[in-house]
């Protein structure tokens, strides 16, 4: 199976909902948001986020959309910090580097944007997240906060150097 990876466009808003609310209803315990939140979004909210925050879709060649994720300034991070969000793959596509290729492209990006770092935050128990970031070059940090929506539950930070650009 080839995987594409694109940059969404503002066209694209209708398959990053639904491959956004279906990683919501797959694995809520991932995510600092929840299904209940995100189906209220209208369109116009749709297109406003992919036209905000850049978002990869990983895509098979029939175009289903295997899985995606999003890059962003987090309020309150050092400016040429680059921010990891919503990272995911469709179970029945893990564990064939498609999750490797949406964090290569958002490595990419970072560094045509003069960031020096990516950032994420990590729910605890999600260990093959953990084992992808570190196998991508990302160190855990200790740095730990609750979760926004459950502070029964923490998450860690975990921050890639990036290489200067020239």
């Amino acid at each position: 199976m080839n995987v594409q990876i694109s940059l969404a466009t503002e066209d694209d808003w209708a398959r990053v909902r639904d491959i956004r609310l279906r990683a919501l209803r797959e694995d809520a315990f991932a995510f600092g948001s929840s299904l209940e939140r995100e189906e209220r979004f209208k369109e116009k909210h749709w297109r406003m986020r992919v036209r905000t925050v850049p978002t990869w879709l990983a895509s098979a060649d029939d175009g289903t959309v295997l899985g995606l994720v999003s890059m962003l300034q987090e309020p309150g991070s050092p400016t040429d910090d680059r921010h990891v969000v919503s990272l995911w793959v469709a179970p029945e596509s893990r564990r064939r580097g498609i999750g490797w290729a949406l964090l290569d492209a958002i490595r990419q990006a970072a560094i045509a944007d003069g960031a020096r770092t990516v950032s994420l935050w990590l729910v605890d128990g999600n260990n093959a997240a953990g084992d992808l970031y570190v196998r991508a070059g990302f160190a855990r940090t200790g740095e730990r906060m609750a979760l926004p929506r459950d502070p029964d539950v923490t998450e860690e930070r975990y921050v890639l150097k990036l290489p200067r650009h020239r």
